[in-house]
């Protein structure tokens, strides 16, 4: 079983670029375009994946999108105050738990649990990163395109590098 990820919605959305102009021009794209990153990253993920937003209901509201939990807290609760109980809970359940927030005492807090935590910017990576196997195709193609001379941009860079390069001289000694 994998970790139960858990995702500081609002901060994600406030520290990286993408969301922030997103934002910008409404707040409900924000939160839908990371939810939808999240359920294509996380697709055929074992684990729970859970993203929590600040709200300003009498009480917490849970829904699923597909293998998503979202959670708006009730009005007064931070998403932060969530996030350590949820990671408490599935620490008393025997599962591990990754936390995803810039919020320094977030992650300290989660880090008491036995929980992981990481940074905004690691999980937006991770969600703008192509799937591995693709990556893996891509690489092997770009090396055998090198290899047999197709990628003239790879001839290009080996022709500068060669009329960079001068001929090494070795030094004489000086007999005494």
């Amino acid at each position: 079983m994998g970790y139960d990820i858990l995702v500081d919605g609002y901060n994600v959305i406030k520290n990286n670029e993408m969301y922030r102009q997103l934002e910008l021009k409404r707040l409900a794209l924000a939160r839908e375009t990371l939810i939808r990153n999240l359920k294509n990253r996380y697709l055929h993920y074992d684990g729970r994946v859970t993203v929590v937003f600040d709200g300003s209901d009498k009480r917490e509201q849970v829904t699923h999108e597909e293998h998503i939990c979202i959670i708006y807290t009730r009005y007064g609760e931070t998403a932060d105050s969530v996030i350590v109980r949820l990671a408490a809970e599935a620490r008393a359940a025997g599962r591990k738990v990754m936390m995803y927030s810039d919020d320094a005492e977030v992650k300290e807090a989660v880090t008491e649990q036995g929980g992981k935590s990481h940074s905004t910017g690691t999980l937006t990576n991770h969600l703008s990163a192509p799937p591995r196997d693709l990556a893996q195709r891509v690489a092997h193609r770009q090396k055998v395109r090198r290899m047999y001379g197709l990628d003239p941009h790879w001839k290009y860079i080996e022709d500068d590098e060669e009329e960079n390069r001068s001929p090494q001289r070795k030094k004489k000694k000086k007999r005494r």
